[in-house]
């Protein structure tokens, strides 16, 4: 259901969902909702370099949770042993209890090769593709529904489940799908990893 939210309401709301699904299947018309606002996101030359491939099929939802639970170990195995403790009760992803994944893409080649804005500036798409995403999630926040953005992952490997086509990268898995509730502090603060930095530090005037 909307909730009656300010867009400063929902920025402050919105939070990286891991352990909070419901597991309950997200409805159609919700996601169809929130996958409009993402599509109204600003881009680039009017580009528009994103596509959502949204993911629901138990197996598929199976192979990606291994896969990344494969690329959790390697970065605990990286970590010294202090961080590795931290790390350790920090849940990374919700791939099966969301029960849908949304794989945001980006297509560099999308609008051609003159893109208005993109001359000097060849990132300016990609920055595109994730407006759409910050789009997506303010949104989710305002139907009261969870988002989680997994990053534990090796492209190819997500562009071949997901069936990408050559060309077409894949910038994020989202997990999507109704939460019992949202975490008042985000995750990495309430575990220890990392605090956010106060907002004074991160203003500067005139020059760095």
């Amino acid at each position: 259901m909307t909730q009656d939210l300010t867009v400063y309401e929902a920025i402050e709301r919105r939070r990286d969902v891991r352990a909070e699904f419901s597991g309950e299947l997200l409805d159609d018309d919700v996601l169809v909702r929130i996958l409009s606002a993402a599509h109204r996101a600003p881009s680039v030359g009017n580009s528009q370099p994103w596509d959502f491939v949204v993911i629901q099929s138990p197996e598929t939802l199976d192979a990606f949770a291994a896969h990344v639970a494969c690329k959790r170990d390697d970065f605990a195995e990286s970590l010294p042993p202090e961080r590795a403790a931290t790390f350790s009760p920090i849940k990374i992803e919700g791939i099966r209890e969301s029960r849908t994944g949304i794989v945001v893409t980006h297509d560099q080649s999308r609008g051609g090769q003159h893109v208005l804005g993109r001359h000097t500036i060849t990132d300016a798409g990609l920055f595109s593709t994730v407006l759409a995403i910050q789009n997506l999630w303010l949104a989710a926040t305002a139907e009261g529904i969870g988002v989680g953005w997994v990053s534990f992952y090796d492209e190819p490997f997500l562009a071949n489940l997901a069936g990408l086509p050559e060309g077409v990268r894949p910038i994020a898995w989202l997990c999507i799908g109704p939460v019992t509730r949202l975490q008042e502090v985000p995750d990495l603060e309430r575990f220890g990893w990392r605090s956010r930095r106060p907002l004074d530090e991160a203003i500067h005037r005139e020059r760095f």
